[in-house]
């Protein structure tokens, strides 16, 4: 069975202009990933991997080369375009989890349907609760980020980045404010997800959070300088 291209980098390149000096941040990347890849970009801080994953969720735009999503160049659509094709295609965990603090979790993973469909209020409910429950957080579905432990937090962000069935999972750094415990837990939940047919690439600069994906690229200074 043959695997759709979901995401190419064609000589891709970043760089930032102060207008007094040109930060250069990514240099002639080069990378295909397959639908139903579990990819980790790893790299020390400051080797670019945040750019690249901003890039690569459409919250930035290259300065040079080509990023093709689904086989179509990421230069061709408007902002708009790439803030639906973000809504409707990419599911984000962060380290931070970003939640809303005085939400509850039903409501938080509930919030990029908001974007997507303006009716079906129970249709989001039912999505929600089923959503929450594949994490293992079915008796938290009224609590608080407050009530909730940093790695039950985690779920609830897993929870929502799946709401609306994305092609591609981005996960930067989803294990980076937890304990061991916690972390492996999380780390269950994305191989799971990948068994089931989920495309994620997930940034990391630890090696044994690292090896759990089926597949290595180290980023250093910009360049990807290996694979394994």
């Amino acid at each position: 069975m043959t695997h759709q291209e979901i995401v190419h980098l064609e000589n891709l390149e970043k760089h930032y202009d102060t207008g007094e000096i040109i930060i250069p941040v990514l240099y002639d990347l080069n990378l295909s990933i397959n639908e139903g890849e579990y990819v980790a970009i790893m790299g020390a801080s400051g080797s670019g991997k945040s750019t690249l994953m901003n890039i690569l969720g459409f919250l930035d735009r290259p300065t040079g080369g080509h990023y093709h999503f689904l086989n179509k160049d990421a230069d061709e659509y408007t902002d708009d375009e790439l803030a639906e094709l973000r809504n409707q295609y990419l599911g984000f965990v962060f380290q931070s989890y970003n939640l809303l603090p005085r939400t509850t979790s039903m409501d938080n993973v509930k919030l990029p349907l908001i974007y997507i469909d303006k009716d079906g209020k129970k249709n989001h409910d039912k999505l929600a609760k089923e959503v929450l429950e594949s994490v293992g957080l079915g008796d938290k579905l009224y609590s608080t980020p407050g009530q909730l432990s940093g790695g039950q937090q985690q779920r609830v962000a897993i929870a929502r980045a799946l709401i609306n069935d994305p092609k591609l999972i981005l996960a930067d750094e989803p294990t980076g404010n937890l304990d061991t415990k916690s972390s492996e837990e999380i780390m269950d939940i994305f191989k799971r997800l990948n068994q089931a047919g989920k495309t994620i690439i997930m940034i990391t600069h630890e090696k044994d959070i690292a090896e759990m994906a089926k597949r290595i690229i180290h980023l250093k200074d910009g360049k990807i300088v290996g694979e394994e």
